[in-house]
C-alpha cells in the first residue's frame, strides 16, 4: 500500500509530488489527532488490515540544541505540554513519551510556538526539536496499530529567528521532498 503522508501546514507540502497521498493536517496537536485518526479509520477501518498502512509524518520543526541542523528521524517524541511531575503528584500518571523507528534526536510536541525565552529555556534537557504535530501523530498511529515514520526539517532554532517561519518553510519543503524520494519505497 502506497504510504499516507502527514503534513501539518500545506506550505511544509509545497514541494511533494503531485500523486502522493498527502493529509494536510492542520496546525496543532488536536487538529493533527483528529486528522489522522479520520485518515487511517477512512483507509483501513478493519483493525486486521492496519499493519498495511504505512504513515509518514513529514514536518518542519525548531532546534533547541545548538549546531542541528538539516533532517532528521526523531528516536522519540514526548508531549513537552504535560507537566509530568505535577500530575505524578496529584497521583495521575501518564505515557508522555513515545518511542520512535528514528535514530535521531528526541523532539518535542506542543501547541505553543517556541519563538525563544522563558518557553524556549524550560525545554532545555527535555527534548533537542520542538514542533506542534508529531507526538499526536504518533499516539493515534500506536493507538490505531500504524507503522509511522517521522521526518523533520530543522527550519530554524526555536528563538526569535523561528518567527520569520514563513519566510524559511519553503527549505524544509525542499528538504521533506527529497527525504520523501528516498524513503516512498
Amino acid at each position: 500500500m502506497r504510504p499516507l503522508v502527514l503534513v501539518a501546514h500545506r506550505w511544509e507540502a509545497a514541494q511533494l509530488p503531485a500523486d502522493v497521498d498527502l493529509v494536510i493536517t492542520g496546525v496543532g496537536m488536536t487538529p493533527a489527532a483528529v486528522a489522522t485518526t479520520r485518515e487511517i479509520l477512512q483507509r483501513c477501518p478493519d483493525p486486521r488490515s492496519r499493519h498495511e498502512l504505512r504513515v509518514i509524518n513529514l514536518g518542519s520543526c525548531g532546534a533547541l540544541t545548538e549546531g542541528l541542523s538539516g533532517i532528521f528521524e526523531p528516536s522519540a517524541v514526548l508531549n513537552r505540554d504535560v507537566d509530568e511531575e505535577v500530575l505524578a503528584a496529584a497521583g495521575v500518571r501518564v505515557e508522555n513519551r513515545i518511542e520512535l523507528t528514528g535514530d535521531g534526536p528526541v523532539l518535542g510536541t506542543g501547541d505553543s510556538f517556541v519563538a525563544g525565552g522563558a518557553a524556549r529555556e524550560a525545554l532545555l534537557g527535555r527534548c533537542d526539536l520542538v514542533d506542534m504535530e508529531g507526538f499526536a501523530i504518533a499516539y493515534a498511529c500506536r493507538a490505531l496499530g500504524v507503522p509511522l515514520r517521522m521526518v523533520k526539517h530543522v527550519s530554524d532554532s526555536a528563538d526569535q529567528e523561528a518567527l520569520a517561519w514563513k519566510d524559511l518553510v519553503d527549505l524544509s519543503a525542499r528538504a521533506l521532498a527529497e527525504a520523501y524520494a528516498r524513503i516512498a519505497d
